[in-house]
């Protein structure tokens, strides 16, 4: 599934209640999940690390849903490599 996709799914999933949240709760919930990521990383856990992974990024796609932007812009900008130096492998000290 392509970004453009994903946010588009999740805005017609969840894009009502999330619009009702706001924004502030919505980044609460985004590090909350990240939190979880965080400890099924520790436990080693594949499923559960899988599984925060798309938590992750769905409440990213809603953030960036609710702002007016766009994940696919938003991926655009390593389309070339490291924004910095623009080699892939960075070669950024």
């Amino acid at each position: 599934m392509d970004l453009g996709a994903f946010q588009q799914l999740m805005a017609d999933t969840y894009g009502e209640r999330d619009q009702a949240r706001g924004l502030p709760a919505s980044i609460a919930w985004l590090v909350e999940e990240v939190g979880e990521l965080a400890q099924a990383v520790r436990k080693g856990d594949a499923a559960a690390q899988l599984h925060e992974v798309g938590d992750v990024l769905a409440w990213l796609a809603s953030i960036t849903e609710q702002l007016g932007l766009s994940l696919e812009d938003a991926a655009a900008r390593y389309a070339q490599g490291c924004p910095r130096c623009g080699s892939s492998p960075c070669t950024c000290s």
